[in-house]
């Protein structure tokens, strides 16, 4: 039996992190989320490698990406991923605090699902995760787990 989507968070910034889990659950996503400060400890995940060459078969993951992250940044993180056979139906949604239209386009171009900018007001902040966390519970997990059927 497959299981419900793992949401993996790639996110640099402890307080950005703590921010969007805590705000996600709030908003009723119950699947696990977990979490890498960095591109490159992210890449080792998804591709299997070092400490996760026993990462689970047969889960879904949705990638919460930061574009800038220390070691490899986002835009690599989605060149891998985009390239990859196995991990190329990822949906990766861009959590930036950029608004530069070039790199929205740049990630878009890259293969990403959704480009989000993260607002720097707290109150801003919060209603744009929690909007996501709808958008998570209402499309992209059941769609998701309509594929493990």
């Amino acid at each position: 039996m497959k299981r419900d989507p793992v949401i993996i968070l790639a996110e640099d910034d402890d307080g950005h992190a703590g921010l969007i889990y805590k705000t996600l659950k709030r908003a009723g996503v119950k699947n696990y989320i977990l979490h890498f400060e960095d591109g490159e400890k992210t890449l080792n995940y998804l591709f299997r490698r070092g400490d996760y060459f026993h990462r689970e078969e047969d889960v879904s993951h949705i990638l919460l990406l930061d574009i800038r992250m220390p070691v490899i940044d986002g835009k690599e993180v989605i060149r891998q991923v985009k390239q990859e056979k196995e991990l190329q139906h990822i949906p990766i949604i861009v959590l930036s605090t950029t608004d530069d239209p070039w790199e929205k386009e740049n990630c878009y171009s890259l293969g990403c699902s959704a480009y989000i900018v993260k607002p720097i007001q707290y109150k801003e902040f919060i209603k744009v995760i929690s909007q996501l966390g709808h958008y998570l519970m209402e499309d992209v997990i059941p769609r998701l787990d309509s594929e493990n059927q």
